[in-house]
């Protein structure tokens, strides 16, 4: 459907067929892979192909097709191949039936090349966060950088604007601002120089993904964003603070004694 309408070409294969069940692209080595898998699927027959080519990185639980949607992408990428794809933000730190140990295996074979966390709401048909993934078989950048051993984490949660009470989209600007990170990371020409920006973005070794257990959520790397300087003195500002607090301390006990002489007034005077 989405080929028809936008008049684009494809080979789906010869019949309708189930994707991890009757593999009718078995050959297929893809330079780029473009996917939005169904979310946390439950019922897609994991208990009958345990023992698959397609798990080389663990087998995926029986309950959930989200790593069954990533390694199957990954089998099916050229040696330089790209995969971006979006998924549940439970795939970022999910334990759950050995998805942590999977993701562990992804990482640690260096095939984990960019998340975007994404900010709610983006979707018509789901309230559901998420995020997005970029696979690539070879770092080692080609006529770009060297990304061996990195990961790029881009948190882009804030970013956006509410269309209507159920609905968020990004503006132009603010996928120009993924963007723009992402080519800047990978050194693409006319992308300008790559900075990790407190609470935005950062590049984090492997060996900084370990110490947070294999979890790929920004969040956690990004930090907080950089609170600009007022320039007032601190030791001017904690005055002032003090001031306003004891001012507020002083604001707290009359109203307190106003509301116990209204209690008062209707009767319902405490105790002592």
């Amino acid at each position: 459907m989405n080929l028809a309408i936008r008049g684009i070409g494809g080979d789906l294969g010869p019949q309708h067929a189930d994707s991890f069940h009757n593999d009718v692209h078995k050959d297929l080595k893809a330079d780029f892979i473009l996917a939005n898998p169904p979310f946390n699927v439950s019922d897609w027959g994991g208990e009958r192909v345990r023992d698959d080519v397609r798990w080389k990185y663990g087998a995926p639980p029986v309950g959930n097709a989200n790593f069954a949607w990533v390694e199957h992408m990954v089998h099916h990428l050229s040696p330089r191949g790209v995969a971006g794809f979006v998924l549940a933000n439970g795939s970022l730190s999910s334990n759950t039936g050995g998805e942590g140990a999977i993701r562990r295996t992804l990482v640690e074979a260096d095939l984990v090349d960019c998340i975007v966390a994404m900010p709610p709401q983006l979707f018509y048909t789901t309230q559901i966060p998420v995020c997005l993934w970029f696979l690539a078989r070879d770092k080692s950048g080609g006529r770009f950088r060297n990304r061996c051993g990195e990961t790029l984490f881009i948190d882009a949660r804030k970013m956006g604007h509410l269309v209507d009470r159920t609905h968020r989209d990004l503006s132009e600007e603010d996928v120009k601002k993924i963007t723009r990170a992402y080519h800047a990371w990978r050194g693409e020409p006319d992308a300008g120089a790559y900075e990790d920006v407190p609470g935005f973005c950062k590049s984090a070794t492997l060996e900084e993904i370990s110490t947070h257990g294999h979890v790929l959520t920004p969040g956690r790397y990004v930090g907080s964003e950089a609170v600009e300087d007022d320039g007032e003195p601190f030791d001017e500002k904690m005055r002032r603070l003090a001031a306003r607090w004891h001012g507020q301390q002083a604001e707290a006990q009359r109203l307190d004694a106003a509301i116990e002489a209204n209690l008062k007034s209707l009767g319902y005077a405490i105790n002592e």
